[in-house]
């Protein structure tokens, strides 16, 4: 049995970068499921995975585009194929129930805690690291995400970070908004968001950082700061976590 798993390629040593990816890496790694990893460009996604797996498209635009997102994981033992990184920790669960990411039934709590991250910590911080993330992909991706980025945002790849006082400030808000994802952590006691208790929860989190430290690396001085941000917790988050970081 291998499950085979669909991620974004990119020119770092370790290839993988890409959060909502790592969640189901994190996921794979912490069950000790047998998987490959299928590297893909942006652009192939659609015809590479999605139709050749005969799946519905993530989502379509207001004049009908598709849009075709990773993770998306086959199950070789099973024959099922599926995308979204909570619906494939929602599978895997099911279908291989030890140990489990939701401890306790606690998947509708942690449900919504992806979201909560992207609205507090993450929607501030992607103006800072588009750029970079440029940097680091293959050629084969980067004219795709600059003009689909450049489009979103309605500005130059190179302008969409704020600078000088702007900048400050809104690097002001990306450390808010991990405040409000760190009094979780508070709450629980514990260095876990159910306390001593690993769970998707922390996978989501986790996922976030590792994006930013692989885009920036950890000589990076955006990375430097969020890592001791909350007195130290993100990179001590990812230090407890790290025998899951396998990649295949």
């Amino acid at each position: 049995m291998t499950i085979i798993l669909y991620d974004s390629s990119s020119a770092l040593p370790q290839k993988a970068f890409a959060p909502n990816t790592w969640k189901t890496r994190f996921c794979l790694n912490y069950k000790g499921l047998p998987y490959k990893t299928e590297w893909v460009e942006f652009e192939s996604i659609g015809i590479d995975v999605y139709k050749k797996l005969g799946l519905p498209p993530s989502a379509h635009s207001p004049d009908g585009t598709p849009s075709y997102f990773l993770p998306v994981i086959h199950d070789t033992a099973t024959g099922v194929s599926t995308s979204d990184s909570f619906a494939i920790a929602e599978y895997l669960e099911k279908t291989y129930p030890s140990p489990s990411l939701f401890p306790n039934d606690t998947s509708v709590f942690q449900s919504t805690v992806d979201d909560t991250v992207r609205d507090a910590g993450i929607k501030s911080l992607a103006q800072f690291i588009l750029a970079d993330i440029y940097l680091i992909l293959n050629p084969e991706s980067k004219e795709y995400f600059k003009r689909t980025r450049e489009a979103a945002f309605g500005k130059a790849l190179e302008d969409i970070a704020p600078k000088a006082e702007e900048g400050v400030a809104q690097w002001a808000a990306v450390k808010a908004g991990w405040d409000t994802v760190d009094s979780w952590y508070v709450k629980s006691g514990g260095p876990f968001v159910l306390g001593t208790t690993i769970s998707w929860a922390d996978f989501s989190v986790a996922s976030w950082l590792i994006w930013a430290r692989s885009v920036w690396g950890e000589e990076n001085q955006r990375w430097k700061d969020i890592a001791t941000w909350n007195n130290g917790r993100w990179g001590k988050v990812l230090n407890d976590l790290r025998e899951y970081q396998k990649i295949d």
